[in-house]
């Protein structure tokens, strides 16, 4: 636990922000990754229909059928992936949890994991939990923050034993691309590496095809893919997430399952199951909206004299470099939170300091104003 910092994240920016709030002050919030949208209807009839029927108690530790089903079915049908939902999936309590989960299944002490910087902070905590170690991999923004798989073979030790990719990415909103993917798969192959694939932000993607890793020839049986309901379907407060894992993994991982959280809500499980049947055309709503919104910060950003930044091709985050205007990242955040009333991240929380994180997860009128905001602010100094 040492290791963990308790301060500096997040969550203390939303603080911060809060206590302006009471105070009278006009305060957009771009720094928290949460989409804006309601739950799509189908999931919420369906979540109290579950409710009126009492279903209320323990489900199977693995998830109910009924969504596994709906969770195997959505695999094959979006990513290529035969998947069993007897021996190969277990629903959790969020993909924060299947992260948890799957960290402390795999992970002995000491063993390290490679995962491309900058990362979702949660990350280091979590393998900082299960005593492994984060080996950062950087990302540069000439390169798109684009994984180079050159850069994890130069990483690579004795004690490597999982690369951990996150495509679309939280911060940056890079995506890997199937030959980036390809080269990577043959080095895990090649060092024996288990692969974590986080998929939260499949759905969010402006430009390009998403590949899923597990779907590539010899990956299946060394991969782990990690999503949720969370943010493809506006329903982060539902708690559930899934790992699509080895079955040779799955026993153990359950009994750590078991030990986290016993299972997932089970009136939750029900509307998450008829989500992924029935609501892709919420998500086409709510994706095309993000473009708009992701190409007005785009907009904003151009105009900034000294902003350096890459256009961003996933999730809902643009990560610019603000090194050009004198202060420190975290300083940065404070100086427009305090003159602009804009709440960003400081891309040291996500192991890239000298960037920050924009999160366009905003009403359009908001993200407009927001970026007006933090270009009066800059202008001003």
């Amino acid at each position: 636990m040492r290791t963990i910092p308790l301060e500096g994240g997040i969550r203390e920016i939303l603080a911060r922000a809060t206590e302006l709030e009471k105070a009278g002050r006009s305060v957009i919030h771009m720094e928290i990754g949460r989409p804006d949208f309601a739950s799509p209807d189908c999931a919420v009839r369906a979540a109290q229909a579950a409710l009126e029927a009492r279903d209320v108690h323990y489900t199977d530790m693995a998830g109910t059928e009924e969504l596994r089903c709906a969770i195997a079915d959505k695999l094959r049908r979006e990513n290529g992936l035969d998947a069993d939902p007897a021996r190969e999936i277990v629903v959790t309590a969020g993909a924060i949890e299947a992260l948890m989960m799957t960290f402390l299944t795999v992970l002995e002490p000491g063993e390290e994991v490679l995962v491309p910087a900058p990362f979702f902070p949660a990350y280091a905590d979590q393998i900082s939990l299960a005593e492994g170690v984060l080996v950062p991999v950087p990302c540069r923004l000439e390169k798109d923050f684009r994984l180079q798989v050159e850069d994890v073979a130069a990483a690579l030790s004795p004690k490597s034993r999982i690369l951990l990719l996150n495509t679309p990415n939280n911060p940056s909103g890079a995506i890997l691309h199937r030959s980036d993917l390809e080269a990577l798969a043959t080095l895990a192959a090649e060092r024996n590496l288990l692969v974590i694939a986080d998929e939260c932000y499949e759905k969010f993607l402006y430009d390009g095809t998403h590949v899923s890793m597990a779907s590539l020839p010899g990956m299946r049986e060394r991969t782990v893919t990690i999503n949720a309901a969370s943010k493809a379907f506006s329903m982060t407060g539902w708690r559930v997430g899934y790992a699509h894992l080895p079955a040779a993994i799955k026993p153990y991982a359950v009994k750590v399952h078991q030990n986290l959280s016993t299972c997932a809500c089970s009136f939750a499980q029900a509307g998450v199951a008829e989500a992924f049947r029935s609501a892709e055309e919420d998500v086409r709503t709510m994706i095309a909206e993000y473009r708009r919104r992701r190409d007005a910060v785009v907009e904003a950003l151009r105009r900034i004299p000294g902003m350096e930044f890459t256009v961003p091709q996933g999730a809902f985050y643009a990560f610019p470099s603000v090194r050009r205007f004198g202060m420190p990242d975290g300083e940065f955040c404070r100086y427009i939170l305090e003159e602009a009333g804009v709440a960003i991240v400081p891309g040291s929380v996500f192991g890239a300091p000298g960037c920050v994180r924009i999160a366009y997860c905003r009403s359009l009128e908001d993200v407009q104003e927001g970026m007006r905001r933090i270009a009066a602010a800059i202008s001003a100094l």
